[in-house]
């Protein structure tokens, strides 16, 4: 169960939603949890809740031919494949606590292709994970 509450914490935090799973991860962590269990369920987690914000950037540019869309089409394919030819590896940094679930929200905007946004935001967020695991047991010593 605990796995399933980190997994879902990991979730909300990447999106919109206010919650943080940086305090639940730690707290399983010195309760004896498995640290490669806890760093799968938040990595996982997070990885499909920016998810979320891709598929919300992706379903916006469904408006992108109404009056009201705030990019002109021709401005947008520019700034698309400006986006994929430097700003890709940005999704790097989508763990970012500050401008990281913008990143995945522009992610889908941008058109990101799913395999290399999954393969760029799960490697991002798999460090930062792995890194705050890694604190958190020094911290035990």
């Amino acid at each position: 169960m605990a796995y399933l509450i980190l997994f879902a914490s990991a979730l909300g935090a990447a999106t919109i939603l206010p919650f943080y799973s940086e305090a639940v991860l730690l707290a399983y962590m010195h309760q004896g949890f498995s640290p490669w269990g806890l760093w799968a369920a938040a990595t996982l987690g997070n990885t499909l809740g920016a998810h979320v914000n891709w598929l919300i950037g992706l379903y916006l540019l469904h408006y992108q031919d109404r009056r009201w869309f705030p990019v002109k089409p021709a401005t947008l394919h520019k700034a698309q494949e400006r986006f994929r030819r430097y700003g890709t590896w940005s999704l790097l940094l989508a763990w970012m606590p500050v401008g990281g679930d913008a990143l995945t929200f522009v992610g889908g905007i941008m058109r990101v292709p799913f395999w290399l946004f999954t393969l760029l935001v799960g490697t991002g967020k798999g460090a930062r994970y792995a890194a705050i695991l890694w604190l958190g047991e020094q911290t035990l010593l």
